[in-house]
């Protein structure tokens, strides 16, 4: 069997800036996605969680301590509340004045919305919900109602120059958001699920870690049947799955499965992926990248 990459000399995948440009600046940070942007990336990913007065903000984990000066759970604050904690010194880079003051550097999707659009080009958006959440799906239904009110069109998934794609582990999110968005809209995301991958598991104990490993592998297997049953149209699986599953990788290619992999940083896995033929990456480092793939 060809690869994408043999069938199609010269293409490349689309570069996805994973919570923005985050070698360099503050992960979701307002400094993150304007650098992305300046760097050429075709898309941004973003993260995201309710705070207590259920507005939608760009964090990747459910708690304040890794990224913040705060302490708690994101559901336990409003939004205005999070506006006085520090986001972006944790990371210890300068921040250049025209990415926004300290005080700005926490975004919500609406802010993030207004950014891509300001772009002046087409971008797009791998929207990832977060779970488990403490408010369920509303979590997904407040999501669709800020996009519907900024004029959203469900059918092709766009918003003015943005292209918005969603995204989640959790497959019942993802069969939730199917009666609403197009399959080829919609990203099953996909993990080792052996104890090993689950880095930011490392505090708790091994058997709490084998514990979410077979919740992840769980997922993961209802993940498979969603993009079996063309539920959802893209898959999203990490690295490490590709590494372990080329094969499947090459099938689901040929079959017309778009493939959204994770978190593609190292030169190697670049070249890996562009040969597999996999049509979209995503990157914390979408500078360089791009200059890779495009050999400049």
């Amino acid at each position: 069997m060809k690869t994408g990459f043999e069938m199609q000399r010269g293409y490349r995948p689309q570069i996805f800036a994973h919570r923005g440009a985050s070698a360099q600046y503050p992960e979701h940070t307002r400094a993150a996605y304007l650098q992305a942007l300046a760097d050429g990336a075709d898309g941004v990913e973003c993260d995201v969680h309710l705070t207590r007065d259920e507005q939608v903000v760009l964090l990747h984990d459910p708690t304040l301590e890794r990224t913040s000066n705060g302490a708690g759970a994101v559901s336990a604050f409003t939004l205005e509340e999070l506006r006085r904690l520090d986001f972006a010194s944790w990371k210890g880079a300068d921040i250049p004045p025209e990415y926004g003051r300290l005080e700005e550097q926490l975004l919500t999707l609406d802010e993030l919305l207004d950014l891509l659009a300001d772009a002046g080009r087409p971008v797009r958006l791998a929207l990832e919900l977060k779970h488990p959440s403490p408010f369920g799906l509303r979590l997904e239904e407040r999501v669709l109602e800020l996009l519907m009110r900024r004029g959203w069109d469900p059918e092709s998934s766009v918003l003015g120059s943005v292209s918005v794609g969603f995204m989640s582990f959790d497959p019942d999110a993802v069969d939730y958001l199917a009666a609403t968005v197009g399959e080829e809209h919609l990203c099953m995301l996909m993990d080792r699920g052996d104890p090993e991958s689950l880095g930011s598991l490392g505090d708790y104990s091994p058997l709490a870690c084998h514990a979410v490993a077979r919740i992840v592998r769980r997922a993961a297997a209802q993940g498979e049947k969603l993009i079996t049953q063309r539920r959802a149209g893209v898959a999203g699986p990490g690295v490490d799955w590709v590494l372990a599953h080329e094969h499947t990788v090459a099938r689901w290619i040929a079959e017309g499965v778009t493939l959204r992999v994770w978190t593609v940083d190292e030169p190697g896995h670049v070249e890996l992926m562009r040969h597999l033929g996999v049509q979209q990456i995503t990157t914390n480092r979408p500078a360089d990248v791009r200059r890779q793939l495009l050999g400049v």
